[in-house]
C-alpha cells in the first residue's frame, strides 16, 4: 500500500535528526561507543559464537588487552595497520584495540592474496598486518613476503603449521595475556575526532585491483545510529551476522547498529544454508542482512511445518526483486524488510522505510535529499547536457544514474564524500559543474528510475546494461523475469560480444539448486512471456556454481571473456532457437540459424 509522501517524509526526517548528531570535529569515537557500550550494559551479551559468549564488558576488557599488546609492539595513533581475521570475537578484540590507540584498521578480504593482497597492503601505507592464523597461508606468497611485519592471532579451530607461524615477528594472543583490562588513557589517541579514519574497506575488486575506501569514526557511528531508529531495534533484539566483517555491510551496517540498540550479535564464519534457520531458533534471532542471492537461496529450500516457526522478523538489505521478495516474507512470516541503496564510500542513500515491496526507497521531496537521477546513454557511456553544457535531471520512469551532492562544511557530516586513499582514485568519482558551475556530486555508477510516487528502483551498474538491436538490457531486470523459475539458485546475466554484429547479445550463467535441472523449454516460455524479444538471452550456460565474491557479487567480466565459446568451459551451453520456442544444445549449425558465427574473444 502506497502512504502518503508527508507518511514517508516524517520518518526520513529522524533518520536525517539522528545523522546529523554526530560532526566532523567531535572527539566521541567507535572507541567511546564500545566504552560506553561497556558501562551502561556491561552484563549484557554482546556476541554469540558458536558456545562461546561475552558481555559488553568482557568484548572492552579483551580490546583493552590487545590494544596494550599492539602498543608494545610499536602502534601509535596515526598508524594504519592492517588486520585479516575471518568472522571471530578477536576480530572485534583487534579492532577495538586499534581504535582505542587512534590506529586505522585496514580490513584485508580474508580470501586475496599475491598482486591483489601486495596491493591492499600498499596503498594505505599499512605500518604492520594483524594476521589470524586461518589466513596466514595467503600471505606466503612472493608478492608479500617480508614486505612489512606479520603478528600472528591464533585460531584453535585452523590452526596454521609451524611453517607458517614462523613468519610472524610477533604473538599478538601471548602479548595480551595478563595486561591489565582497565580503559586506556584517552591521552593515547588524542587529536582523532569523528573525521578521522576509523577503517579502510576496500572495493571488491570484480573489475580491477581494489580501492581502499576511508570511512571515518563519525560515518560509522552515524550509519549505526540512523538504522537503529530506522529499524526500530533495541537490546531485546539479536542480530545475525554471516556476511564478512571485512565488508562495508556487515561492519558499517548490521555491527553499528546492533552497538547502538545495545543488542546482541550473533557471529558466524560464513553463511550456511543448512545452519540459518538453526541458527535463528537457536538464539531467537530477531534481525537478518541479506545480500545478493541469499533469499533465494533459502527459498529453494523445501518446505517445511516449521518455516514460520522462528523469531526472525526484520531483515535488511540490497538486491531483493520484488518477485523473491513477495514470495520470502510469506513464506517465512517476515514482517519488515529494509531494502536500500548506497555504497561503502557513497555520501547519500536510499532507504525503504515503508516496507514498500520492490523499491529500493522513496524519495517524497527532492528538496530535502542530496540524491539526483541524471540522465546517462549508455551507449555513448556518457551523460547528456542541456544548452548550458548541464546535465539533465531525469523524469519519473526514466532511467539515469543516481549521484549525490558533496557536501563540502567543516562542522557538517551528513553528504560529505570521504573518498580512498588514493587521491587520483578519489577524484574519478567527482562529477562536476553538474547543475551550476562550481557544485561536485558523488558519481555512484549505479543507474536506477523512480515512479510518480517517487519510489525508487535498481535497474544495473553502468557497465552491466548492455546494448543490442539499438536497445538498452538491463542485466537485472532480465534476471527479474526468472524470478519463479523452479529450481533456479543463481542466475547471472551479461552481454557477449558476436562477430559482425554491433552491440552485445544476452547470455545467462545458470546454476541450479542441488537435485534440480534445468529445463530449457520452461526457460524460453518465461523469457518470452517476460521479456521484449531483444532482452531474451541468445545463449544460457549452466554451470554446477557461480563464480562469486565472497560478499556474493558476481564476476560477469571473467563470464564476458568466455562467451559462448564451448571451448573454453565444459558446462552445457544452451542456444536460443525461436522456430522451436527453446533452447536446443549449441552447436555451429544451431547459430548459423540465428545468423550469427562462433565467438571471438574480443
Amino acid at each position: 500500500m502506497v502512504v502518503s509522501r508527508e507518511e514517508t517524509q516524517i520518518k526520513l526526517d529522524r533518520r536525517n535528526e539522528i545523522a546529523g548528531r554526530h560532526k566532523p570535529k567531535q572527539t566521541y569515537t567507535m572507541a567511546d561507543r564500545i566504552e560506553e557500550c561497556a558501562a551502561d550494559s556491561p552484563d549484557r551479551i554482546f556476541l554469540y559464537y558458536g558456545d562461546r559468549r561475552y558481555t559488553y564488558a568482557e568484548v572492552n576488557a579483551k580490546a583493552n588487552q590487545y590494544a596494550r599488546a599492539l602498543q608494545k609492539l610499536g602502534l601509535q595513533c596515526g598508524d594504519a595497520c592492517a588486520m585479516a581475521v575471518e568472522n571471530r570475537p578477536e576480530f572485534f578484540f583487534i579492532l577495538w584495540a586499534m581504535a582505542k590507540l587512534g590506529v586505522t584498521a585496514s580490513l584485508i578480504n580474508t580470501n586475496i592474496t599475491g598482486k591483489a593482497l601486495a596491493h591492499c597492503l600498499s596503498i594505505t601505507s599499512a605500518k604492520a598486518a594483524v594476521v589470524g592464523e586461518e589466513c596466514l597461508v595467503h600471505f606466503d606468497c612472493p608478492e608479500v613476503r617480508g614486505s612489512l611485519p606479520l603478528w600472528r592471532l591464533g585460531d584453535a579451530e585452523k590452526p596454521a603449521s609451524e611453517a607458517l607461524r614462523a613468519m610472524c615477528g610477533a604473538d599478538v594472543d601471548a602479548l595480551a595475556a595478563g595486561q591489565p583490562a582497565d580503559n586506556l588513557d584517552k591521552a593515547v589517541r588524542v587529536g582523532v575526532v569523528g573525521e578521522t579514519p576509523f577503517i579502510h574497506i576496500y572495493t571488491s575488486g570484480t573489475t580491477g585491483l581494489p580501492k581502499a575506501v576511508l570511512n571515518s569514526h563519525m560515518r560509522v557511528l552515524t550509519t549505526g545510529d540512523v538504522m537503529q531508529v530506522t529499524t526500530a531495534t533495541g537490546k531485546d533484539d539479536v542480530f545475525y551476522c554471516f556476511l564478512p566483517l571485512y565488508h562495508g555491510a556487515a561492519l558499517m551496517s548490521l555491527t553499528s547498529t546492533a552497538l547502538s540498540a545495545r543488542a546482541a550479535l550473533v557471529l558466524r564464519r560464513k553463511f550456511s544454508l543448512r545452519e540459518f534457520w538453526a541458527d535463528v531458533r537457536k538464539y531467537r534471532i530477531t534481525f537478518a542482512q541479506y545480500v545478493g542471492e541469499i533469499c533465494r537461496y533459502l527459498l529453494n529450500q523445501p518446505e517445511t511445518p516449521e518455516d514460520r516457526n522462528h523469531t526472525l522478523r526484520k531483515v535488511m538489505g540490497a538486491g531483493l526483486s520484488a518477485e523473491v521478495w513477495d514470495r520470502f516474507v510469506n513464506r517465512f512470516g517476515i514482517e519488515q524488510v529494509y531494502e536500500g541503496w548506497g555504497a561503502t564510500e557513497s555520501n547519500g542513500n536510499i532507504q525503504n522505510v515503508d516496507n514498500f515491496k520492490g523499491s529500493i526507497g522513496r524519495i517524497p521531496y527532492w528538496e530535502k535529499t542530496n540524491i539526483r537521477l541524471v540522465r546517462y546513454d549508455v551507449e555513448t557511456e556518457s551523460h547528456p547536457k542541456d544548452e548550458n553544457g548541464h546535465m539533465i535531471l531525469c523524469q519519473p520512469g526514466e532511467i539515469g544514474e543516481i549521484v549525490a551532492f558533496i557536501v563540502n562544511h567543516p562542522d557538517i557530516g551528513g553528504g560529505r564524500f570521504e573518498g580512498y586513499t588514493s587521491p587520483e582514485a578519489t577524484e574519478k568519482k567527482i562529477l562536476r559543474n553538474v547543475f551550476v558551475e562550481g557544485d561536485s556530486y558523488f558519481s555512484s555508477g549505479d543507474l536506477a528510475r523512480y515512479d510518480d510516487e517517487g519510489y525508487f528502483y535498481f535497474v544495473d551498474r553502468i557497465g552491466d546494461t548492455f546494448r543490442w538491436k539499438s536497445e538498452n538490457v538491463s542485466t537485472s531486470e532480465v534476471a527479474d523475469a526468472f524470478a519463479n523459475y523452479p529450481g533456479l539458485e543463481i542466475l547471472t546475466i551479461y552481454g557477449v560480444t558476436v562477430p559482425d554484429h554491433e552491440g552485445r547479445a544476452g547470455m545467462a550463467s545458470v546454476v541450479m539448486a542441488p537435485g534440480r535441472d534445468f529445463d530449457p523449454k520452461v526457460f524460453y516460455d518465461m523469457a518470452a512471456a517476460n521479456l521484449p524479444g531483444y532482452a531474451v538471452p541468445y545463449f544460457v550456460r549452466v554451470s554446477p556454481q557461480a563464480d562469486m565474491t565472497s560478499t556474493f557479487k558476481l564476476r560477469r567480466v571473467d563470464l564476458q571473456r568466455q562467451g559462448y565459446d564451448p571451448k573454453k568451459f565444459s558446462d552445457p551451453l544452451w542456444v536460443r532457437d525461436d522456430k522451436a520456442r527453446n533452447y536446443v544444445p549449441y552447436s555451429e549449425s544451431a547459430l548459423a540459424a540465428l545468423g550469427m558465427k562462433p565467438f571471438v574473444a574480443p
